[in-house]
């Protein structure tokens, strides 16, 4: 997808979450019913952070890299020639061939996790004590999609310890015409599609937590047209010491 179709994309994204937001505004004294507050397409809830796909928060929140199909690997088995700094790609199943060890099923490992199931079919092939050191070179199954408003939009690579503001920098920063105030994380957790409004420039000054990054994540940073949608609620409900958190119904 070309960058022009990107910030369209990413316009029409923002519009659209912006527009579902504003109707929280008009029944914020009501209380919650089985449609959800605002109506039926978007409910707000009440949440200092957005969870992670599998519901976690707080200090449960964090991302390891595990191995998935297409993945570039470098495997380097100490004293072994044939299998020293040895680049691999992983198939459509998450395997790697190596000498002696053959094929080698990796998918959805954690790299200690890859080394020790390595080791393991080394020894298998009658290698005594190897020494295997898996590291990634290159991670193409793994992604988030950072849009709108940043230089350069497209999917990103992910590992561990990648947040809002990191996967921002790898975009190659915000444009000028970005609006920091309207930064939406858009996630699937456990089954819902959660969205989260952020202040990236609230991130910045330490206000509150930079979020974890997962794969699979949609960033979209929002420009001026969104502003003036959101203006109405954002004096209500400022994003300067918490994010929204809100759940799409689309059905």
């Amino acid at each position: 997808m070309s960058q022009v179709d990107f910030r369209s994309f990413a316009k029409a994204s923002v519009a659209s979450l912006a527009a579902m937001l504003l109707l929280t505004t008009t029944a914020c004294t009501k209380s919650m019913t089985s449609g959800g507050l605002g109506g039926s397409t978007v409910t707000r809830v009440d949440a200092s952070e957005l969870p992670g796909p599998e519901g976690q928060v707080g200090d449960a929140q964090h991302y390891s890299y595990r191995i998935g199909p297409y993945d570039k690997l470098i495997v380097d088995v100490l004293n072994i020639e044939q299998l020293s700094d040895r680049r691999v790609t992983a198939d459509g199943d998450g395997a790697i061939s190596l000498p002696v060890a053959g094929v080698v099923n990796l998918n959805n490992l954690s790299i200690a996790e890859a080394n020790a199931r390595l080791a393991q079919q080394l020894r298998a092939g009658h290698m005594r004590n190897p020494r295997v050191a898996v590291n990634l070179e290159e991670s193409v199954s793994r992604f988030v999609t950072i849009d709108g408003e940043v230089e350069q939009p497209g999917n990103y690579p992910i590992v561990g310890g990648m947040t809002l503001m990191r996967g921002v920098a790898a975009a190659k920063g915000a444009t000028d015409f970005a609006k920091l105030r309207e930064v939406v994380i858009h996630r699937n957790v456990k089954g819902s599609q959660m969205i989260a409004l952020y202040d990236l420039a609230a991130i910045r000054r330490g206000a509150y937590t930079d979020p974890i990054l997962y794969p699979n994540d949609i960033i979209v940073v929002g420009d001026s047209p969104s502003r003036r949608l959101l203006q109405q609620f954002v004096s209500i409900a400022p994003l300067f010491v918490s994010p929204l958190i809100a759940v799409l119904d689309n059905r």
